[in-house]
């Protein structure tokens, strides 16, 4: 794959922090006001899940075990998501992109370019009640203590060389999520309002 031409002038920012760090309602409240569209991995990936085809029965294994999705199938998802939506968006909000530096590199040679990295810091115990909570309606396959934990050590692992390479480049905003979703956003809305 090369980049995408029809995205060479798309404002394009990762959206990370760990499962339960507030990520998809900020990207929601990011939506509303400055008319990006958020394209959540989870999501693109769940909606492969209950498609039902081949590829979604892979990934529900993969998921069910707190490891992380092929590179190849996460770029080709988000590729074919934002290519839908190149003409008429206002920018791409990534949510849960890249989990490893390889795939921010490859992301910028397959893809597009990365203007910044929002990353959301949260405590782990903070994000482990969040998710528990979310657990109880959710009914998601990975919202269960023992996946969580997982899912926490996964994030930490992976995520932190992915932060201090963009970090290196001037391209991190670290937003401190603990407060109210009201406290963060306009944490968020002081770096975007002069974007």
């Amino acid at each position: 794959m090369a980049p995408c031409s029809e995205l060479a002038h798309a404002k394009i920012y990762f959206v990370l922090g760990g499962p339960g760090s507030g990520k998809g309602t900020q990207c929601d409240k990011i939506v509303a006001k400055y008319g990006f569209t958020h394209l959540s991995t989870g999501d693109l990936l769940r909606d492969e899940v209950a498609s039902g085809s081949e590829r979604g029965k892979q990934l529900t294994a993969i998921m069910e075990k707190g490891e992380l999705v092929s590179l190849e199938t996460v770029l080709t998802l988000l590729r074919e998501a934002m290519l839908k939506k190149a003409k008429e968006s206002k920018g791409f909000l990534i949510d849960g992109y890249p989990r490893e530096l390889d795939q921010g590199k490859r992301f910028e040679a397959d893809v597009s370019h990365v203007d910044s990295v929002i990353y959301f810091h949260v405590a782990d115990e903070t994000m482990k009640k969040r998710l528990m909570k979310r657990a109880e309606t959710s009914g998601r396959v990975d919202d269960n203590e023992e996946t969580i934990v997982k899912r926490l050590k996964t994030f930490h692992d992976l995520t932190q060389p992915v932060v201090d390479y963009y970090a290196k480049q001037n391209k991190v905003i670290q937003i401190e999520a603990e407060g109210t979703v009201d406290e963060i956003f306009k944490k968020v809305e002081s770096y975007l309002d002069k974007k």
